[in-house]
């Protein structure tokens, strides 16, 4: 009975304690937080960002992206670029081929309107293209001579030949002298790719994030745009906008337009806040990667105007295949434009009239030969940023496992 008892106790006991355990649980745990509203447009300062149907449709820019100095000008009349329909400049050339963007069922490359991407067109179709035909129709050639000549049928008895010097002199020069005709005009063709820009260029700086890009004109006053994909008609909530035919192709269309003159040399410069991207337009030829602490350069010149797309280009994370890019090429006074509407300012000229040299420094932090740093020299942080008086900000850029974001930029 004495025992009975004790094991009683020893039950409520236990149930006492595990009651108490739930209710400090219960009271450590935080609060429901209400669902977030849907998002039915954009404030000043942000973006609508790609995203599923049930995330929010908003990306923060950085602290430096400003207002356009003049809102209602007719250079940011559509994406915050001059008026360009995709329907409209990306019609089919005579070839059937589109201007600009991807063409269904088309087996080729995209028209290319820089200089480098219309010789490695032409190095492509008239020399590797052939080439590869040829070794390939060879080896096939030589494989059913082989088959008919040497069956056990047709030849009862094998040649003990080990080896012909002829042949053996042949099928090691021949080769070589295949891969220096292709070496010459390669090399001609990646040297040009990365030849530094000449005085005069226009500096874009393209910064990957995941998952949008931002864009800075260090010599068109610094002013800077964030750039986002436009989703579809319903994958967006009552009032938000979505992507039309005006705007682009399905997955390529932004929401802001990255702007660059035609005729006039682009420095290119590309780097990224969170993982390795790459900025990559099929029809200027150009692919650079954007790396975390580095800046890569490069440069290309756009001989037509018009409206281009492409993408990120370098596997980045679940959200890659949702960062397009779309440029608009525009005559120079155009762009000049499009620069002071967005607040911007025009490098001034030379006394021969030539355009003066970028004097804009583009430091990385904690890159190599930073021209801001001297070998064993501490650079004194600005004022306002010195840790030690006064906290770093937080970046609002959507960075992995960067809370900081709102809506679907900060996941």
């Amino acid at each position: 009975m004495r025992m009975g008892m004790m094991g009683l106790k020893g039950i409520v006991i236990a149930a006492g304690l595990a009651v108490a355990g739930l209710s400090a649980a219960v009271q450590a745990a935080p609060a429901p937080q209400a669902a977030a509203p849907t998002v039915q447009g954009t404030t000043p300062g942000q973006q609508a960002a790609a995203a599923p149907g049930n995330v929010a449709n908003i990306a923060p820019t950085t602290a430096s992206a400003t207002p356009p100095a003049d809102a209602a000008s007719p250079a940011l009349a559509m994406d915050g670029a001059p008026a360009m329909s995709s329907a409209e400049v990306n019609k089919a050339g005579p070839d059937g081929r589109n201007i600009g963007r991807p063409t269904d069922g088309m087996f080729d490359i995209q028209p290319q309107v820089t200089r480098n991407g219309q010789f490695a067109y032409w190095f492509h179709n008239k020399i590797l293209f052939p080439l590869i035909t040829i070794i390939s129709l060879f080896v096939l050639a030589l494989l059913i001579w082989v088959v008919i000549r040497f069956r056990q049928a047709a030849n009862p008895v094998p040649s003990k030949t080990s080896h012909n010097t002829a042949i053996e002199v042949i099928w090691t020069l021949a080769p070589v002298a295949i891969l220096v005709a292709i070496a010459i005009p390669s090399i001609g063709l990646l040297q040009a790719q990365f030849k530094p820009a000449p005085a005069g260029a226009v500096t874009l700086k393209a910064i990957g994030n995941q998952w949008y890009w931002t864009y800075q004109y260090p010599d068109n006053g610094g002013f800077e745009i964030t750039a986002n994909m436009l989703k579809e008609k319903d994958q967006v909530a009552a009032g938000e906008r979505f992507r039309t035919d005006a705007d682009g192709p399905r997955l390529l269309a932004a929401d802001n337009r990255v702007v660059l003159p035609v005729g006039v040399p682009i420095r290119l410069i590309t780097t990224s806040n969170d993982v390795i991207h790459s900025w990559a337009i099929p029809a200027f030829w150009m692919k650079l990667d954007a790396i975390p602490g580095r800046l890569n350069e490069s440069s290309f010149t756009i001989e037509r105007p018009g409206l281009y797309f492409g993408q990120c280009s370098e596997l980045c994370g679940p959200r890659h295949a949702f960062m397009p890019i779309a440029v608009e090429a525009v005559p120079p006074a155009q762009f000049a434009a499009w620069v002071r509407a967005k607040g911007g300012t025009m490098p001034g000229r030379n006394a021969d009239g030539t355009a003066k040299s970028s004097s804009k420094v583009i430091p990385q932090p904690g890159a190599d030969a930073n021209p801001t740093e001297k070998a064993g020299e501490f650079v004194t942080p600005p004022a306002g940023l010195d840790p030690a008086t006064k906290p770093l900000p937080a970046t609002p850029q959507g960075a992995t496992n960067n809370r900081t974001g709102a809506g679907n930029a900060g996941m």
